[in-house]
């Protein structure tokens, strides 16, 4: 199966992502600090993140975020490329393809 466009487009942006983290930042109140909350095997784990990295790790954020959208549009391509691909074969074997496979 190639390839469309779309679907070589989708993987190369997935490529051009260089930082991703998961998760969310909540500001913590009357603190100077953030939380940084992930869920890791099935368990809320925070971590306190000072003011200063807080864009950074947000960039990331974001970019997992967006790699997470490319890689689901991909699949969706990839799926409709499947199905077109299997409609196009025939229902039921040709007397060649029957030949063939007795013949093994």
């Amino acid at each position: 199966m190639k390839n469309t466009t779309k679907a070589r487009r989708l993987l190369e942006k997935m490529g051009e992502i260089q930082r991703m983290e998961r998760g969310k930042i909540c500001q913590m109140r009357g603190r100077e600090h953030f939380n940084h909350q992930t869920w890791q095997a099935g368990r809320n784990v925070v971590r306190y993140v000072p003011c200063d990295q807080v864009a950074e790790l947000q960039k990331a954020i974001d970019g997992y975020r967006e790699f997470s959208q490319l890689a689901e549009k991909y699949v969706d391509e990839i799926v409709k490329l499947t199905r077109t691909e299997r409609a196009r074969k025939p229902k039921h074997p040709t007397k060649a393809q029957k030949r063939t496979n007795t013949a093994d």
